[in-house]
């Protein structure tokens, strides 16, 4: 596949290294923003950039390293903040429900990671190549979603490969008022960084997966050789000898011996942004390759004290605020601080990393059955390593509104057919015969909407704030549709009932019984796992 998921990512993690409380312990995995011969890019026209999006790959690090150094001084506090560049969190016009608390009163929560392909600098230009790319819209080349359970016990991670194609809304550009009209059918998921900045990124992702995103981080080149400098090192593994460069001078330079090797500065960087010589040589098997080193990076922060030395958590805290842009709910050195806390309890044996489900469209990829599977246990807080689904499942199964229900003659429903699938036509009538069952029921306002053709693969029904969530669950219970399939909406203006493809006929609902398992296309890795070892491509081995 020419191209798909490259370019680095960040993600914070921390866990006091060598078990001191007070030493930042952050991690951060780095996806590569792939170089110009590595692929065509899919650039396309593009305008010139601003400084704070042009800020790429993560070796995010940021949250616990920052922040060992502000008891430096209040002064120097405030130096690190200027640091940090800051844009919208969201630039489309569609709002995801935030999830609804557990009964502790936590929610979870999700930060998307994103790596842009540009090289604004010539430190970043010497690092990542491309010189013809700068001053070019940048690419969100690498994209990842971090998931903290609401219980803060575990953590999931769901790569996006950069090929995806996907539907970019509608975004509006904060700095300039420009509008960015919605993508005519499916475009490159990259894309959506030159719709106005991180926070269109945030919208395609919010789109596509019905996933509410808390925050979103960016970094650069620059951060993911800092963060390795200052480890010590991350060790990582090849089943054989590799050298990552063919005879075009595509690839990487990567080249290490067959085993174990422990990986820093650039060449940790050329790990990262390996394609050349990984498996199949896509990008699917280099965005493989960065799980393996953001588990083994997460371990070596806790088993080591190497960021110990005040210097050199002063000079990684500089590069590192220099380096990232957030949104403005993570704009301080203290909130990136506080959220390296929430982070601190996970174990390396509860984080899981997977890289989306997809199926080759030409040279590109889309999401399959097995995404929608990935992306609900994300949405419904369901852990991928599956050590809490049966837990996961009970707490939803009771979890009935508070919100008392109208009177069945009095609640209004909107009936909308969503039989329709990849491979079959909308089910003939069906909207029409499940209001006339509702109606049959007491439900008399119910009326069915036949200019809708949707494509739900679940029945659901939605609505759109709190007062209607109890009508909504009464019209759930009246036809057997469990209250997991039960969904706030910005999306409808009333309780609105899709009946979806699992449900093309008859007039009994049966629901399906749900699968909780993390499909095995996500390709797993438990942050635990050190037996992982990237197996080299015969071509490129010395």
């Amino acid at each position: 596949m020419s191209k798909t998921c490259g370019g680095p990512v960040a993600w914070p993690w921390s866990g006091g290294v060598g078990g001191r409380t007070g030493t930042l312990t952050t991690q951060y995995s780095v996806q590569e923003a792939a170089p110009a011969t590595e692929g065509d890019g899919g650039h396309g026209s593009r305008r010139a950039p601003r400084k704070h999006r042009l800020l790429r790959w993560s070796s995010a690090t940021l949250a616990v390293l920052i922040l060992a150094v502000a008891g430096t001084g209040y002064l120097y506090y405030r130096h690190l903040n200027s640091n940090i560049e800051q844009d919208d969190l969201n630039l489309g016009d569609n709002k995801v429900a935030e999830p609804t608390p557990n009964a502790a009163g936590q929610t979870p929560l999700n930060i998307l990671l994103i790596g842009s392909d540009a090289r604004d600098s010539k430190e970043n230009q010497e690092l990542g190549g491309a010189k013809e790319t700068f001053g070019s819209t940048p690419l969100a080349d690498v994209q990842m979603l971090l998931h903290l359970s609401a219980d803060r016990s575990n953590l999931s991670v769901v790569s996006m490969p950069r090929d995806t194609l996907v539907k970019i809304p509608k975004c509006t550009d904060p700095d300039d008022g420009k509008v960015y009209a919605a993508s005519n059918g499916r475009v490159m998921a990259n894309q959506s960084l030159g719709h106005g900045g991180p926070g269109c990124t945030v919208a395609t992702w919010q789109e596509l997966t019905g996933i509410h995103i808390d925050h979103f981080m960016m970094v650069d080149f620059s951060g993911v050789v800092s963060m390795a400098d200052a480890i010590g090192g991350v060790p990582v593994c090849v089943d054989a000898n590799i050298l990552s460069r063919d005879s075009q001078g595509h690839g990487s330079g990567l080249k290490l011996k067959k085993g174990t090797t422990s990986v820093r500065g650039e060449q940790a960087l050329q790990w990262l942004r390996t394609r050349y010589g990984f498996e199949d040589g896509s990008d699917l098997a280099r965005a493989k390759a960065q799980h393996m080193y953001m588990n083994s990076m997460v371990r070596e922060l806790r088993a080591n004290a190497t960021l110990s030395s005040p210097n050199k958590l002063r000079r990684l805290a500089e590069q590192a605020t220099k380096a990232v842009t957030v949104d403005t709910g993570l704009g301080t050195v203290k909130k990136l601080y506080d959220l390296s806390n929430e982070l601190r309890g996970v174990q390396p044996d509860r984080i899981t990393m997977t890289t989306m489900p997809n199926r080759y469209v030409g040279a590109r990829v889309e999401p399959t059955e097995d995404a929608e599977q990935l992306f609900r246990l994300v949405r419904e807080d369901i852990a991928l390593d599956g050590k809490d689904a049966k837990k996961a499942t009970a707490e939803k199964a009771d979890d009935a509104s508070a919100d008392p229900a109208a009177a069945k003659d009095e609640i209004g429903v909107l009936v909308q057919n969503g039989t329709r699938t990849d491979s079959l036509a909308a089910a003939r009538g069906r909207a029409s015969t499940v209001a006339a069952l509702l109606v049959d029921k007491g439900y008399t306002k119910a009326v069915s909407d036949r200019s809708a053709s949707l494509s739900e693969a679940k029945t659901l029904v939605r609505y759109p704030s709190a007062e209607l969530e109890g009508d909504a669950q009464a019209v759930a219970k009246s036809l057997g549709i469990p209250l997991s399939s039960v969904k706030k909406s910005t999306e409808v203006s009333g309780v609105t009932l899709v009946v979806g493809a699992d449900w093309r006929e008859g007039t009994t609902y049966q629901a399906a019984k749900e699968d909780n398992r993390t499909p095995k296309t996500a390709e797993a890795l438990n942050g635990a796992d050190e037996s992982a070892c990237m197996h080299v491509n015969p071509g490129f081995t010395w």
